[in-house]
């Protein structure tokens, strides 16, 4: 995931065919450069004069590589433009795949006609000047060929081309295979040797492995040093050397060797193109959203070019659901939805769009975009995502919508013990949730790495919040998991996540009826020095749900009340979902409609007639419109701020909008601004 491939990387052809090739071509003594030779210089010095103004990036590539070809066909060039025009122009798999084939001929082609060239290692500057064009053109065909193999899961051939680059021992190395070999070791290692013949049998000897390679990538450019002084300016090294920074970063990031990883990035200052998105995810995972934020935001500008998933924007939607701004996220995804278009990342902005809409209260939108995220068929490319981080990023927004359906009966339904078709429903979402929780739980117990990914919270292979987690873990082995819970909690050294891990014991002990145990911790956490309220209004508005059913089980009703008015200025759209009736004063003006107060008192709400220290007020203005009749309304706290500000609803029957009416009375669905915090609570930056 976190890591993205830097802009330059590089790659090489299907191994088997170009030794069987290149061998033939050498017992038979045959070049094809040396057939004509006249003719083949002219031909070549024509295509070499004409190339010196065309971008391979460019869009006029491909009819200059046609051009190329009809002029000598066993030239590399053209085959190369072709392979880049496609590559560039590639979006889905077909696309990659296409660019493959131009790709491999044209470095089969180069290592064939030019293997003297491309083997010389010299000191003498007047000597490597004219091999220095082709060392480039075989760094930027790999380049393109190995995130061709990659981009459609063929890692192996990635491995196969990072040897065989490994095999010409270039003095300089313009793109790294160690680097590109450690990546692709880290990117498949919860897979075994019986998968891929290049991994070892666990996520750690896979880490390990990664890690040689980043390692000898750096022994190599040391020990290059003395050939290439007299060749490259003084200083030369530190611009290779610093290539492999980010994949130690991400590397000791993963393991969660945090001052290891915090050094790296420190080093990369001083590079050219700082890796903001990887250091983001970083400082997230270290509980810093502040600085996650900023860094995401830089993000933007990098590889604007690339269609892949943007992970800034993936992982900002995230936090603004953290920052209590669902619908921030909403509106920041959907213009990345359109911007997109079906290209690669659109599956994973459609699951980041509907956990923002999950977390507004709004169900039915969210099961909309879930449905469109499994069916889409997403590309993994750029990044170390996925399929297994996708599948499960779905499936557990599958469980939060049935969650969130279960409550939603409650909710609707004051007196559901009462109501035959309440009872049905309800019996019915408890089954669904139960299955599909326990498919989740049965295939995740075979993913080896739970531990560092999903039960530390916060990783940087994480796809989802740690709020998602206790969803999926809630119903499930309470014994087991507050013992590993308790043991992070004493062992973790994230000093801004420490808090989490306090959160989920305290949620355990009440799941075990503990409520006074978990009080102690929840207060602990109210106490803490290391809170951004700014930034983790989500996980306070949790902390004080928390409380608020620790003090309903011991019959504090002040403590209740308190804790749901807290919760209401910071996140009301968690309150419906949450089974406990917040304070609400209701003030009714206008030509009343008395059917919409009395559908409104069925619902899980205390409905109050004056104002009490702990409520906020809801304020209802009926009139009728041409066309029929309207709503205004809005809701305070205690001190007039609006916590809903002023909308309305048209309708003409009373059973249309009273469903809505009530969510929306708890910022659910509105086009609200953020609600105020309390006045006792100021920010605290990290």
């Amino acid at each position: 995931m976190y890591l993205k491939i830097l802009k330059h990387t590089v790659c090489i052809s299907c191994l088997l065919i170009l030794v069987t090739c290149i061998a033939t071509a050498q017992n038979q003594g045959i070049n094809i450069a040396t057939r004509h030779p006249e003719k083949k210089a002219l031909q070549r010095n024509e295509v070499d004069a004409k190339r010196a103004g065309v971008n391979i990036n460019g869009d006029d590539a491909l009819p200059r590589s046609r051009e190329f070809k009809r002029i000598d066909s066993s030239y590399y060039v053209g085959w190369l433009l072709e392979g880049a025009y496609k590559y560039n122009h590639a979006a889905d798999y077909l696309g990659f795949k296409n660019a493959i084939t131009p790709l491999e001929r044209s470095l089969k082609l180069l290592e064939r006609d030019y293997k003297t060239a491309l083997s010389t290692r010299t000191a003498n500057v007047l000597d490597y000047i004219p091999i220095y064009k082709l060392h480039i053109d075989y760094a930027i065909n790999a380049q393109y060929l190995m995130n061709c193999y990659s981009n459609t899961e063929q890692p192996e051939k990635v491995m196969e081309l990072m040897r065989r680059i490994l095999h010409w021992n270039f003095q300089r190395d313009y793109l790294d295979p160690y680097i590109y070999l450690a990546w692709t070791v880290h990117r498949n290692r919860f897979y075994t040797h019986d998968k891929y013949a290049f991994l070892k049998n666990s996520i750690k000897e896979n880490e390990a492995l990664a890690q040689r390679y980043l390692d000898s990538s750096l022994i190599k450019i040391n020990r290059g040093k003395a050939l290439n002084k007299t060749i490259f300016k003084p200083g030369y090294e530190s611009l290779d050397v610093i290539n492999a920074y980010p994949y130690k970063a991400m590397l000791y990031s993963y393991s969660f060797n945090i001052d290891s990883a915090q050094h790296f990035y420190d080093l990369l200052r001083a590079a050219p193109l700082f890796p903001h998105n990887n250091y983001a995810t970083f400082r997230s995972i270290c509980g810093d959203f502040r600085t996650a934020e900023k860094e995401y935001k830089k993000a933007i500008t990098e590889e604007v070019w690339e269609k892949h998933l943007k992970e800034w924007a993936y992982y900002s939607s995230i936090l603004n659901i953290y920052k209590g701004a669902p619908k921030t996220g909403i509106a920041d995804m959907d213009d990345m939805i359109k911007a997109s278009g079906s290209t690669p990342g659109f599956g994973w902005y459609n699951i980041a769009l509907a956990r923002c809409y999950l977390y507004d209260g709004n169900k039915d939108e969210a099961n909309k975009y879930i449905d469109k995220a499994a069916n889409f068929k997403e590309l993994h490319i750029g990044t170390t995502l996925g399929q297994s981080h996708y599948d499960f990023s779905v499936q557990l927004l599958k469980l939060l919508e049935k969650e969130q359906a279960l409550q939603a009966k409650f909710f609707e339904h004051r007196n559901w013990w009462y109501n035959p078709d309440a009872l049905l429903d309800i019996a019915s979402l408890k089954s669904e949730k139960f299955l599909q929780q326990f498919l989740i739980i049965n295939q995740f117990a075979q993913n080896p790495e739970r531990d560092l990914v999903i039960y530390k919270l916060f990783s940087t292979e994480s796809t989802v919040s740690w709020d998602e987690i206790w969803s999926l873990i809630s119903d499930f082995s309470t014994p087991y998991f507050l013992k590993k819970f308790q043991t992070e909690l004493q062992q973790d050294k994230r000093k801004y996540i420490h808090k989490y891990f306090e959160y989920f014991v305290a949620k355990l002990l009440i799941k075990q009826g503990k409520y006074n145990q978990a009080e102690q911790h929840l207060d602990n956490i109210l106490q803490a020095t290391t809170t951004d309220m700014e930034y983790e209004k989500l996980f306070i508005a949790r902390v004080y749900l928390a409380q608020a059913t620790c003090a309903a089980q011991n019959k504090n009703t002040a403590k209740l009340n308190d804790c749901l008015y807290r919760t209401f200025l910071l996140y009301p759209q968690l309150i419906p979902y949450s089974g406990l009736a917040a304070n609400i004063n209701l003030n009714c003006s206008g030509t009343i409609d008395k059917p919409i107060i009395d559908a409104l008192k069925e619902y899980n709400i205390n409905w109050l007639t004056k104002p009490t220290p702990n409520s906020v007020t809801a304020n209802l203005i009926f009139s009728n419109t041409v066309k029929g009749k309207s709503i205004q309304y809005n809701v305070q706290d205690q001190n007039g701020n609006y916590i809903v500000k002023p909308q309305h609803i048209n309708y003409k029957k009373p059973e249309e909008i009273t469903s809505v009416l009530a969510y929306r009375l708890f910022n659910c669905g509105t086009k609200a601004p953020q609600p105020a915090q309390p006045k006792d609570q100021k920010p605290t930056k990290h």
